[in-house]
């Protein structure tokens, strides 16, 4: 297949985004995919912050970062993303570059515990403060679950407000999916 899936087309713009010097954010860690991503892109003095309210994802997140030795180039934080920017140093300000949301719910954890569109719109809208220019937020919508597809809604109708002369706004998604497949909301900081 030519055209890129969802996930690897998320980890390509991270990719892209991402400096080695520069620092991400993993808004929703779950179970560490995307920050041991980060991490391994952090090979100079670049750091990344994690994000999530669960113990249990932070702990296989921890897991995982220590067993490829990459502990030292992350912060993981119990908290939601909702208060990123409390535990974001100041020093940080324009330095990020990347950040990811994974939405919905965790893997195999309680589906009762889901992202709230809420909280999800406030962490962008630290985020924006906080990213460099031609920083990068991806946002991977899981939308097949009630709470999911109401998180969507609300999602789409803020990012079409956004002004198009300090964002880019990237949909990406594949139509002809059954069940709700996941998409992309990617959102490029213009100044």
């Amino acid at each position: 297949m030519k055209l890129e899936r969802i996930l690897p087309f998320a980890r390509s713009l991270l990719e892209k985004a991402f400096l080695p010097e520069t620092v991400a954010i993993d808004a929703t860690v779950g179970n560490g995919h995307d920050t041991y991503f980060l991490a391994k892109l952090a090979s100079g003095t670049g750091h990344v912050y994690g994000f999530d309210i669960q113990e249990q994802a932070l702990q296989v997140t921890k897991d995982r970062l220590a067993e490829e030795n990459l502990s030292d180039r992350v912060t993981l934080i119990q908290r939601g993303h909702e208060e990123l920017k409390d535990f974001i140093p100041e020093s940080v300000k324009g330095k990020v570059t990347a950040a990811i949301f994974n939405l919905g719910y965790l893997p195999g954890g309680d589906k009762r515990i889901v992202t709230k569109p809420e909280t999800t719109i406030s962490a962008i809208e630290q985020l924006l403060d906080l990213l460099a220019v031609e920083g990068i937020i991806v946002l991977v919508i899981y939308h097949g679950h009630e709470e999911g597809a109401i998180e969507r809604d609300k999602l789409l109708h803020y990012v079409k407000g956004l002004d198009q002369q300090k964002t880019h706004v990237l949909r990406y998604q594949f139509e002809n999916q059954k069940n709700n497949a996941p998409f992309i909301i990617a959102i490029e900081k213009r100044s």
